[in-house]
């Protein structure tokens, strides 16, 4: 599993979660509308940039996210077909600078903070029976374990890339996914070897 953020600190790190978690779904919402690629390419030249500004590691983890580029194709062909492919164009940069944007309140965001700045929302929920612990651990797994899984695909293509130049099989896909049930398991295995206990918790807090 990851370290709670990646090193070195910026000043990304220093922005209260809360805060980070806010202006991410802000300007999700300011993105869908927008059908113009010159703002798209705008919006994601400026996410780029402060990717560069974390140096070699910032550029690291945009290589991380390059086996999604298949899915956003795949994603903008559809809407292509559909709609033109202006349309398509426009969804593919949409979903890539959501993405960008997302992956960087996850880079400089610890597990815990991320559980505190969501569990106050998530309280709203507690009238329809959800832990609002729980689920904000549920909500913080989800985006911390994104480039973790990212990691072990890009080790896994790589290694069949070396071993043959055929496209990649569902077998390789199958086993990817039996490895993530298993890394799975194993974070299950170590929150109840803490004694993590989110009913306890909540009610503790």
């Amino acid at each position: 599993m990851m370290s709670d953020a990646f090193t070195p600190q910026t000043w990304l790190h220093r922005v209260p979660a809360g805060v980070k978690l806010a202006g991410l779904a802000l300007l999700s919402v300011l993105l869908l509308p927008v059908g113009d690629c010159r703002i798209l390419v705008g919006a994601l030249a400026v996410i780029a940039m402060v990717y560069a500004g974390f140096g070699h590691v910032g550029m690291a983890r945009v290589k991380l996210l390059r086996p999604l580029l298949p899915l956003l194709v795949v994603i903008g062909g559809v809407q292509a077909a559909s709609g033109g492919w202006n349309a398509g164009v426009v969804v593919t940069m949409r979903l890539l600078a959501m993405l960008l944007l997302a992956d960087l309140v996850s880079m400089t965001t610890t597990m815990s903070a991320l559980m505190e700045a969501l569990a106050p929302m998530l309280r709203l929920l507690r009238p329809l029976g959800v832990n609002p612990r729980k689920m904000a651990l549920a909500v913080a797994l989800v985006l911390r374990f994104v480039p973790v899984l990212m990691t072990r695909w890009r080790a896994r293509e790589e290694a069949w890339k070396v071993r043959t130049h055929r496209r990649i099989p569902p077998r390789l896909v199958a086993a990817f996914l039996a490895d993530i049930l298993q890394l799975a398991d194993r974070v299950a295995e170590a929150l109840d070897a803490r004694g993590f206990d989110p009913s306890g918790a909540d009610r503790h807090s």
